[in-house]
């Protein structure tokens, strides 16, 4: 993973794991989602947090959906089979293609 890639992930993190406003805190997980699917333990990272966001504010439907990912994130990465720009939330299909934001696609072509 490059580093700028690496800053940029650790601080959506960092943002989705802190933040007192859930819809901040799910913005930025879903960008750090983007950002990590290339690789394989990051994405798996990505979609740890994102359970235990969902636990904390008790969404069944989004933990469920987590657990799952948390099975084919590391695969899918591995093996290039992850829908690019997929926000990775549960109530976003698992497959979906998604738009990349432009910042993050900047970050992601270098």
């Amino acid at each position: 993973m490059p580093a700028a890639v690496r800053a940029a992930l650790d601080a959506e993190l960092a943002t989705a794991r802190t933040a007192a406003d859930p819809a901040v805190a799910w913005r930025a997980a879903e960008r750090a989602h983007i950002l990590s699917q290339p690789w394989p333990w990051p994405h798996t990272v990505v979609h740890a947090a994102m359970l235990r966001r969902a636990l904390r504010e008790r969404d069944v439907v989004e933990a469920v959906g987590q657990v799952v990912r948390l099975a084919v994130a590391g695969p899918g990465s591995a093996t290039g089979r992850y829908p690019e720009g997929n926000t990775g939330r549960a109530r976003v299909p698992l497959t979906q293609p998604m738009p990349v934001p432009n910042d993050l696609a900047a970050l992601l072509a270098r």
